[in-house]
């Protein structure tokens, strides 16, 4: 029997990257996979190549997340997913300063409208879609930035803080409440996916800007986006029926010591 099998599970951000790998492995364990992005064309190619169905969604509307309940009323498992650091660009010139100096406020909420917004409001929507039954899994991506300081990027590190922070409070909300809704939190540490491509190129000297930059990781690589789905098909599942207010880190060793300095 697959893991996730009868489960409906709907992924935020999923057109791409750790919310795509998310997307796919639940499909591969069973469920009935909704996935929601802001980009519709690289959301609809992924749920059409694997058997799921799309809705487009920004997280940080409450209008579209008022129409993803009407759409989807009851789901069991929920990935809040979908978040941006506020380096995305493209941009006229230099990339916007993200240190706690120079940052603009713009800037600032810009993040923390998806990153804190578009969670508050999934997992608003996911305890309604939940309690009907009685039980479920949210699942919040934080990041290791979440649990340390990033000093050129005050903006993510500060709203993947908070999202580490509402995990705890939505988990004990629902035991509270007598529900057997569980609220995770996984938090990735440099993950291979697009978001890095501007920065490594594909010039010959890729390997060396690679191991560059996990050179303060003590496994000395990236990690896979399909190692962090992994993490959450096991937190989605009824494997993980007594975790609430857990905090998974997937970071390669880096916050094992005290050594590790964060990136810029």
């Amino acid at each position: 029997m697959q893991r996730l099998e009868h489960k409906i599970a709907l992924v935020t951000g999923a057109a791409r990257g750790i919310g795509a790998a998310i997307a796919e492995r639940f499909q591969q364990e069973g469920a009935h996979v909704i996935v929601t992005d802001v980009d519709a064309v690289a959301g609809q190619a992924l749920a059409d190549r694997i058997g799921a169905v799309f809705a487009r969604l920004d997280v940080s509307s409450e209008d579209d997340w008022a129409r993803i309940e009407a759409q989807f009323p009851q789901i069991d498992v929920l990935v809040n997913n979908a978040g941006i650091t506020g380096f995305e660009g493209p941009f006229d010139g230099a990339p916007p300063a993200h240190d706690p100096e120079h940052a603009t406020l713009a800037d600032w909420r810009a993040v923390h409208a998806v990153n804190n917004d578009g969670t508050f409001l999934g997992c608003r929507y996911g305890i309604r879609a939940m309690r009907t039954k009685g039980q479920g899994s949210i699942i919040n991506i934080s990041s290791r930035s979440g649990i340390v300081g990033i000093p050129m990027a005050v903006a993510y590190a500060a709203s993947k803080a908070a999202v580490r922070n509402h995990t705890k409070s939505v988990a004990l909300y629902c035991a509270g409440q007598g529900l057997r809704i569980r609220c995770n939190s996984i938090h990735p540490a440099g993950i291979m996916t697009p978001m890095w491509e501007p920065m490594l190129g594909d010039g010959p000297d890729r390997a060396e800007k690679e191991a560059a930059m996990v050179a303060d990781t003590p496994m000395r690589r990236f990690g896979e986006a399909s190692e962090v789905a992994a993490v959450a098909a096991m937190l989605a599942s009824d494997e993980a029926a007594y975790m609430t207010g857990a905090e998974l880190s997937i970071d390669g060793g880096i916050l094992a010591g005290s050594a590790a300095t964060p990136g810029q």
